[in-house]
């Protein structure tokens, strides 16, 4: 573990204490750019990529290079998920990093695994996050394998089957009638009883816990490793705020500063609004808000507004945005699933839709080495037979409905 020195905004460097992890930059935020923070390590002697643990078998083999030791992590055995060759999408032989193999199937657990070690190193009193599935799982999960309550703020159009998986880890779930409600009641838990955050919660978003964010450092990580630290032309993965997106770029730009790769691959995020499709056309360091006229069924990336953290990872690796429709989607997911023996969460199937759409537009080349992130698995959107689903409660958008709710449903108190 490399004890961090402080949080940097992510666009201007200005330093802020570790504990601002529930903020953005207020510079930046004058300016017109919500900008996320991320962490800043002191310089250290070259790390010799040869000295890699080969334990735990996780991610926190990689822990000289997060922020806390593997001794200390709150840990499910997250991260060294598979690389499997497919075939059958627009330009040909692809990667898969399939992220369904981890504990709660979904790659959130990486952030989770992390964000909640940080969490409980501190001694903070509970998780607290807003979610419509898989980071409201991890979170669940993780929490649960910390001994914190975790409350889970969602809303009435929440999958059951996620929600039903929130339940199982002992999360204190509450469904508010709007999306942007959870932001309101969270910012004020946040701010009233010092709950941790691993979710955006106030807006514009400007992405998850920056703490929690180092875990996707890993995904990079391994994707190198297991391409014999010759890192592949290009890394596709479905984005909503960019968590991961951001992630991966840090975790590849440390790589190429150490010395252990020698080339950035292009970063390509497969969106649903259009959003950073528009923002990498302009100027404008804020990508702008682009409203849909209905939601979209990959209910995990269906945002209207994408963040800086996500435009600053696609311009600093020569990367590209690709919005798609739901039909694309349902086709990939479909002939993944028939022609690969692969179930995704139609929201990862956006990586495999931006394969054959970009292979298909000329700007990936034949030849050139692919890796595409399957995020969650398919499981996620199914209901789970033989199993009673496990509801939540409404509430109004207000703290004291919040805190009455989780006292009648959760006994629970703060």
């Amino acid at each position: 573990m490399t004890h961090p020195e402080s949080l940097e905004c992510i666009r201007c460097q200005r330093a802020y204490p570790l504990n601002a992890y529930d903020r953005l930059c207020a510079v930046c935020s004058a300016d017109g750019v919500s900008s996320n923070l991320t962490l800043r390590y002191p310089e250290l002697p070259v790390p010799d990529r040869d000295a890699l643990p080969d334990a735990p078998h996780s991610l926190w083999r990689y822990d000289r290079f997060l922020p806390l030791d593997a001794a200390d992590a709150v840990t499910l055995g997250e991260g060294m998920t598979p690389m499997i060759p497919v075939d059958g999408f627009g330009h040909g032989p692809i990667r898969v990093k399939d992220e369904s193999r981890n504990p709660t199937w979904s790659f959130k657990d990486r952030l989770a695994t992390v964000a909640v070690s940080w969490a409980k190193s501190i001694g903070a009193p509970a998780i607290a996050t807003s979610s419509t599935g898989n980071a409201g799982a991890a979170a669940a999960a993780f929490a649960a394998r910390a001994g914190l309550p975790c409350v889970v703020l969602t809303y009435k159009g929440a999958a059951g089957a996620i929600v039903s998986q929130m339940r199982s880890y002992g999360a204190m779930v509450l469904k508010v009638p709007a999306m942007d409600d959870r932001w309101r009641v969270l910012s004020a838990a946040v701010a009233q009883f010092g709950w941790f955050p691993t979710s955006p919660f106030f807006g514009p978003a400007i992405g998850s816990n920056p703490i929690g964010i180092e875990g996707y450092k890993t995904l990079a990580y391994e994707i190198a490793e297991q391409s014999a630290w010759n890192p592949p032309d290009w890394c596709i993965l479905p984005v909503c705020y960019g968590d991961a997106l951001y992630g991966m770029w840090k975790g590849f730009d440390e790589m190429i500063r150490w010395g252990w790769i020698d080339k950035m691959p292009r970063l390509v995020a497969a969106e649903i609004s259009g959003s950073l499709s528009a923002a990498m056309k302009g100027a404008a360091d804020m990508p702008p808000v682009i409203s849909r006229n209905s939601k979209s069924i990959a209910g995990s990336i269906d945002v209207t507004q994408g963040t800086f953290q996500a435009h600053a990872a696609l311009r600093k690796s020569d990367g590209v945005a690709i919005t798609l429709a739901d039909e694309d989607l349902v086709r990939a997911r479909s002939k993944l699933a028939t022609g690969s023996g692969l179930s995704v969460e139609t929201s990862s199937a956006a990586a495999f839709a931006a394969v054959d759409s970009l292979s298909a537009n000329g700007v990936i080349k034949p030849g050139d080495d692919v890796v595409a992130i399957l995020t969650a698995s398919g499981l996620k959107d199914f209901g789970v037979a033989g199993i009673e689903p496990m509801g939540a409660p409404d509430v109004a958008p207000d703290l004291d409905s919040v805190l009455r709710a989780l006292g009648e449903h959760y006994d629970y108190t703060v």
